[in-house]
């Protein structure tokens, strides 16, 4: 298996990627720098990051720093924290005169001074530090904590006094802020810190406030030459969380998260989603790294290294070259050479070239393998990775089959039917009948239709049960968000999580689907708003057309509203599945004659 987390080896070609990174932070022109490392969730921003730490922390007179927002969130105000992690390491990992003490006991204290003062903003009160916005004018203390007590009743009057204390009127924040600017700089030449150099992590994970706390934090230190920020975030993210903050701006030509980023980051570096190809070979190295010995991988790495230099568009690892220049590997890795190439094809797409995605398939493929040998029952790895193929990308298909090779001792006679291309003969599986996805998958090798299966099922039953709750699947955070916005009914936020179907994954659409239809179908009372969700959603990606019918298919006509039937109608002519949606209702009618007429009217003009 392989651990969730960031690496610091290049299996992704960032080498690209990292090196204009270390340009930017080393020229002394572009002093003090911001730069984005901008990408969905698990696409690499992290073990980029890591990457350039590593290359970058070698210079001796070069200071690294890591801060992860998201750890201080909820424990302590993001800004400060920022500003109190970079003192803390320059504190240990320098030499510490007395000049440099007594500047850092200033930093500190004007540190707890801004604190104080973001505990104004907290609680209500016209405090902006940054600008020096806004004055506390014409009010009492008995007025202020009135105010503030309605919106937070465990504020202490101590701590508003303190807020109130005349060195925090806003002349008197703008002072401490040119002394902290003025006091920092010179504690890096005094630490002979030649180049301070921040990695933030991690922002897209926080709330807004703590997004927007960590980048005005940064404006504190742009102004210090050799000072540079790396930030790793999806932009989608930062963007929703200024719009977020500030949505009562007017002007509709503003658009204010984009503008407000563009000011904060200087120098955007995008990671681009993989290609097959490219997928290929990351599934590849991952799973050399764990079979072969460090020698061997070593030299795969320096074999893949020198051949990409001679020929990097048109490169392609077949077993036929490894085999020329590496044998003594070749011979024992042809099977999963050719697995990554299976695997490849499906996970580019469906995973949207996501390496953390990619990642964790492999660890459950893994894992499978793990309980298969416990039980002492070999599980063949092609087969299996076949199976949780289905099972990632058409759990429906991956459920009806697991009902009906259960029946037949593990070897279904349709499947037979199916990859013979017999559909005509097809019965238990006739709805798949026209998916291209399903008859691509058939096609994938091996052939499953003289294979007991029931083991291979047996190690997938907590995925069949449907008992997986958000925190096991661990959809990314877009993906969350769809879902939550689907599931609250109501229709500006199921067009919201409609706009960034794009950006969502096919495993984790599919996710999403199963999770409206649990909603939906263990609810006592049909609601019809999770209805609509599920058929919009079923609507937006061809993948999920034939799920979803089989989720209505599930629904008894005696629960069917009337209200439901020109969502039902805009479904079915967007999929086309006209033939389904009329076997469909026309059970319905059976259960519940009232809905004969509604169900005519859908129909009518239809051929």
């Amino acid at each position: 298996m392989w651990k969730d987390s960031e690496t610091k080896t290049d299996f992704l070609d960032f080498d690209y990627l990292k090196q204009t990174i270390i340009d930017i932070v080393n020229n002394e022109k572009l002093s003090p720098s911001s730069i984005g490392i901008y990408g969905s969730w698990g696409s690499g921003k992290s073990s980029l990051m890591h990457m350039c730490f590593d290359a970058l922390s070698k210079d001796k007179d070069t200071l690294c720093i890591k801060f992860n927002g998201w750890l201080f969130e909820g424990y302590e105000d993001a800004k400060t924290a920022l500003i109190g992690s970079i003192l803390d390491t320059i504190t240990s990992e320098r030499t510490i005169t007395a000049k440099a003490k007594n500047l850092l006991l200033n930093l500190y204290k004007n540190t707890d001074k801004l604190k104080l003062a973001s505990m104004g903003i907290k609680y209500g009160i016209d405090f902006l530090v940054t600008g020096g916005i806004g004055t506390i004018a014409d009010v009492t203390l008995k007025s202020i904590l009135s105010n503030i007590k309605s919106k937070a009743e465990d504020v202490q009057e101590e701590d508003i006094k303190k807020i109130l204390d005349t060195e925090f009127q806003s002349k008197e924040l703008r002072k401490n802020i040119k002394t902290f600017q003025d006091d920092f700089s010179n504690l890096l030449k005094e630490t002979k810190v030649n180049k301070l150099i921040v990695f933030i992590d991690e922002l897209d994970r926080c709330n807004p406030d703590t997004i927007l706390a960590s980048l005005e934090a940064i404006r504190l230190f742009l102004f210090t030459e050799n000072t540079s920020f790396i930030v790793g975030a999806d932009e989608r993210h930062v963007t929703y969380s200024v719009k977020h903050k500030y949505n009562e701006i007017e002007g509709n030509q503003i658009d204010i998260g984009k503008e407000y980023l563009e000011k904060m980051i200087q120098y955007p570096i995008r990671i681009p989603q993989l290609s097959q190809r490219e997928v290929e070979f990351y599934i590849l190295c991952l799973m050399f790294e764990n079979e072969l010995s460090n020698d061997d991988f070593n030299k795969f790495l320096n074999f893949i290294e020198i051949s990409k230099k001679s020929n990097f568009f048109d490169f392609e690892l077949t077993f036929e070259d490894l085999k020329k220049e590496l044998p003594n590997i070749a011979e024992d890795s042809k099977e999963t050479i050719l697995l990554s190439k299976q695997l490849s094809s499906v996970l580019s797409v469906g995973l949207n070239g996501n390496p953390r995605h990619c990642k964790r398939f492999l660890n459950s493929l893994s894992m499978r393998e793990d309980m298969g040998k416990y039980r002492n029952i070999e599980l063949n790895r092609k087969i299996t990775a076949k199976l949780m193929l289905l099972e990632y990308f058409k759990t429906d298909l991956f459920k009806k089959l697991f009902k009906v090779q259960s029946g037949s001792k593990g070897k279904p006679v349709e499947l037979a039917l199916m990859e013979e291309n017999n559909w005509d003969k097809v019965k238990d599986f006739k709805l798949w009948k026209d998916d291209k996805w399903v008859t691509d998958w058939i096609n994938i090798e091996p052939s499953l239709s003289n294979i007991d299966l029931r083991p291979y099922f047996y190690f997938s039953r907590e995925s069949l049960s449907n008992q997986m709750n958000l925190s096991k699947v661990r959809l990314s955070p877009i993906a969350q968000q769809a879902l939550i916005d689907l599931l609250s009914g109501a229709d500006s936020q199921r067009k919201s999580a409609l706009k960034n179907v794009e950006s969502i994954n096919d495993s984790e659409a599919i996710i999403i689907l199963d999770r409206i239809s649990d909603r939906l179908l263990t609810d006592t009372e049909l609601d019809t708003k999770i209805l609509h969700s599920l058929l919009e959603w079923g609507a937006s990606k061809e993948l999920l057309y034939t799920g979803t019918i089989s989720y209505l298919k599930e629904i008894p006509g005696s629960k069917i509203n009337f209200s439901v039937f020109p969502r039902i109608k805009t479904f079915m002519n967007k999929t086309k599945k006209i033939s389904d949606i009329k076997e469909i209702t026309d059970r319905w009618i059976e259960e519940n004659s009232k809905l004969k007429t509604a169900v005519e009217k859908i129909f009518k003009g239809v051929n």
